[in-house]
């Protein structure tokens, strides 16, 4: 069945050339091939302020590019959200970017200190993140802790499942054959809308 697939490229580095990029690329390619529709948000061409509030938060209005991603991603059965692991978690331009994107109205109905309603509902996501670690290690020692939170506290929370996650460790000074490994790996995930 055909998806319509947002990809979040998170790299903060708008320049490109990254292997996240080629990730990106590679992931969707494959989800073209599969009959996906796909969406692309470039968190790093976008601009916005960060958020310095609780009443901003709450009640203020997106500016005008987190507007149009909202609408981008309200649209998609399925998101992939790839960026590399700076300093345990996500790169703050991107925790910056989910801060603003993920609002009452947005991700979650009202203001309800209880638990609000989930409106992300139905969709799924995916989480792709490169790292100078070896995976492993950032998995059994770190507990993956940096992108738990992402899955958990943002995603899951808002209502999206399943949240998978794939992550690639010892990317830096890896050969062509690894890489091309881990851009067939995306091209497939992405054929299949996952």
């Amino acid at each position: 069945m055909a998806k319509v697939i947002a990809i979040i490229q998170g790299h903060p580095d708008a320049g490109g050339g990254h292997l996240d990029h080629a990730l990106a690329d590679a992931y969707a390619q494959g989800a073209r091939a599969g009959g996906h529709e796909v969406r692309l948000i470039n968190v790093a061409e976008l601009d916005f302020p960060l958020l310095r509030t609780q009443e901003a938060f709450e009640h203020g209005e997106p500016p005008p590019a987190i507007a149009e991603a909202q609408r981008q991603l309200t649209g998609a059965d399925h998101w992939v959200i790839v960026f590399p692991l700076w300093l345990g978690t996500t790169p703050a331009l991107l925790k910056g970017f989910l801060e603003q994107l993920m609002r009452a109205g947005f991700a979650f109905s009202g203001n309800d200190q209880r638990m609000p309603a989930r409106l992300l509902k139905g969709k799924s996501a995916r989480l792709v993140v490169t790292m100078g670690m070896p995976a492993l290690l950032f998995r059994l020692y770190f507990r993956a802790h940096g992108v738990r939170y992402l899955e958990r506290s943002v995603l899951r929370l808002a209502g999206m499942k399943p949240v998978r996650t794939t992550l690639l460790g010892l990317v830096e000074g890896r050969g062509e054959r690894a890489r091309r490994k881990w851009l067939e790996r995306m091209e497939a995930l992405g054929g299949r809308g996952r």
